[in-house]
């Protein structure tokens, strides 16, 4: 199994992520809070929060594989639940959601990748998990993002 190179933010998350994964009988729903914890943590305080939730999506994912591939934990679980946990996490922040999904999305497929896991599947998974989240936030939120996904991924994750 491969090793990320993970930022500071991806060594937190990947903390947090095994924490949640070792003490909770729903990991789906510990992963979703505890990337969205993360990412939240992560840009406090930060004068231009768009810029760095978006920044921080991909490594805040990445985190979340590299737990869940060292934990023997289904990897595609943990995208679709750390998508979902930063996009709601984006949305509480007041950051763009739709940008947001995208950054995440792409450091999934990019992480998968880097841990031999299969990236279109990496991609069904993330753009799920950004889907389901955008649609818990509202209408108008889900179809912005499906329209985002539609158009900057299409094509991404092929193996």
């Amino acid at each position: 199994m491969a090793k990320l190179s993970l930022s500071a933010i991806g060594r937190t998350t990947k903390n947090a992520v095994v924490g949640a994964i070792k003490g909770a009988g729903d990991t789906v729903e510990s992963m979703v809070e505890a990337t969205r914890d993360v990412l939240m943590v992560t840009v406090d305080g930060v004068a231009q929060v768009a810029v760095a939730v978006e920044k921080a999506a991909g490594q805040v994912v990445a985190g979340a594989v590299e737990a869940a591939s060292e934990a023997g934990e289904d990897v595609g679980v943990a995208i679709k639940s750390a998508v979902k946990g930063v996009v709601k996490g984006a949305s509480e922040v007041g950051a763009d959601v739709a940008n947001t999904a995208v950054a995440a999305v792409e450091g999934a497929v990019k992480a998968a990748g880097e841990v031999g896991a299969d990236t279109a599947k990496a991609v069904e998974h993330a753009t799920t998990g950004a889907i389901e989240a955008a649609e818990e936030i509202g209408s108008d939120t889900a179809e912005a993002v499906r329209n985002v996904l539609k158009t900057t991924v299409k094509g991404k994750g092929t193996k």
